[in-house]
């Protein structure tokens, strides 16, 4: 894989940002997230607009999202466990 997005997929969740230079974390631009998450650009932008999406940073026109933002915003859409069956299935 090449391009931009290698970064994406090269991301390790348990390794310190202390191994990059300026000790940032990954920022995804929306095509990245976009492509991170499996979603067309188009969800990105209407969960903006919404209000729903991760939050993000603004640089002038450019939307940046951190990855620590990205898997906080993940966590919180996972659907609840679902209730046990009465018959134990």
């Amino acid at each position: 894989m090449g391009g931009s997005r290698t970064h994406l997929f090269g991301v390790d969740a348990e390794h310190s940002p202390a191994g990059n230079p300026w000790g940032l974390e990954p920022l995804f631009d929306v095509n990245e997230l976009a492509t991170y998450l499996g979603v067309p650009v188009s969800a990105v932008y209407d969960w903006r607009t919404r209000g729903l999406g991760p939050r993000a940073y603004r640089f002038g026109k450019h939307l940046k999202f951190v990855l620590s933002d990205v898997r906080t915003w993940m966590e919180q859409q996972r659907d609840p466990e679902p209730p046990a069956s009465p018959e134990g299935r």
